[in-house]
């Protein structure tokens, strides 16, 4: 047999970083823990004064927690922020994006991926995962920006102090209560509802080019802020920095975003209205004559 009669192909194995990156799935999940880890962390770091800063609601206990855990919760901004901390702040926020925010478009990404795995096995072009979540994060940054000068504004108006919490007890009454009365309006739920019903969206727009795909993702974050906007005001009232109620609120927009109906946002609505109230209340009582 002559050494050229027989030609021999020879598959060699795809190598495990491709592989890898021919999974969508995969890459969505490690997209959405590793930046919502990367906010948490930012934040933790961001919070490792020692000082004795009122945080707001909530956030007492931390007094009582060994220095180490304190350092995870206390702002690093404290009581003597400066006017050139804004870019910190700024940073500040689009960690808190990160951290509250793209949780909350997990099952949103999660839906693209198995899409994009299902066309990818049938040979068809997709574009990653990472793609979108750039979309989506980019409104969130957005808003980021805008929170930051809110900040400043409110900062110099006297209705916030430098520790970043709130100075006016009407203020966070305001902001509790326009932020409930919005749980029950027409633009809440619409939004809402593209946000828990993502595959419909994708079938009907689905693109194969990377522009796109950062289309579909700014539309996402789009309905996302419109969906969480106002709930996330609900940080200049209790303390920008207050992690209790970051996690909280995380969680609370999570579960309007997995399909918890209309029920729970109006119920979550009426807590954050009653909440406001109790603070009108507690600012007339402590201002009526005795």
């Amino acid at each position: 047999m002559h050494a050229g009669s027989m030609t021999e192909t020879t598959e060699h194995p795809p190598h495990p970083l491709a592989a890898a990156f021919g999974r969508p799935k995969w890459i969505a999940v490690g997209c959405v823990v590793a930046l919502a880890a990367l906010g948490w962390v930012y934040l933790a770091l961001a919070v490792a004064d020692m000082g004795s800063a009122s945080l707001g609601p909530g956030m007492g206990f931390l007094d009582n927690l060994p220095r180490a855990v304190q350092a995870i919760c206390r702002p690093l901004f404290g009581d003597t922020a400066p006017a050139h901390g804004v870019a910190l702040i700024a940073l500040m926020w689009a960690a808190m994006t990160l951290a509250m925010m793209l949780p909350t478009a997990g099952p949103m990404i999660l839906t693209y991926a198995e899409i994009a795995d299902t066309a990818a096995k049938k040979g068809e072009t997709i574009v990653s995962p990472l793609v979108l979540a750039a979309g989506y994060l980019v409104m969130w940054l957005g808003y980021a920006v805008v929170a930051t000068v809110a900040q400043v504004l409110f900062t110099r108006l006297a209705l916030m102090d430098t520790g970043m919490t709130s100075a006016s007890v009407l203020f966070s009454g305001a902001i509790f209560i326009g932020a409930g009365i919005y749980q029950f309006t027409p633009l809440k739920h619409a939004c809402l509802n593209q946000c828990q019903r993502p595959f419909p969206f994708f079938f009907a727009n689905w693109q194969t080019t990377v522009k796109g795909v950062f289309r579909l993702g700014v539309q996402q974050g789009l309905y996302c802020l419109g969906c969480c906007w106002a709930m996330m005001l609900v940080m200049f009232a209790v303390g920008v920095m207050n992690v209790v109620w970051m996690a909280g609120l995380g969680i609370v927009m999570t579960i309007e975003k997995i399909g918890s109906g209309r029920h729970f946002s109006h119920a979550v609505g009426v807590v954050l209205i009653v909440a406001g109230l109790g603070f009108v209340i507690v600012a007339f009582a402590a201002h009526w004559p005795r």
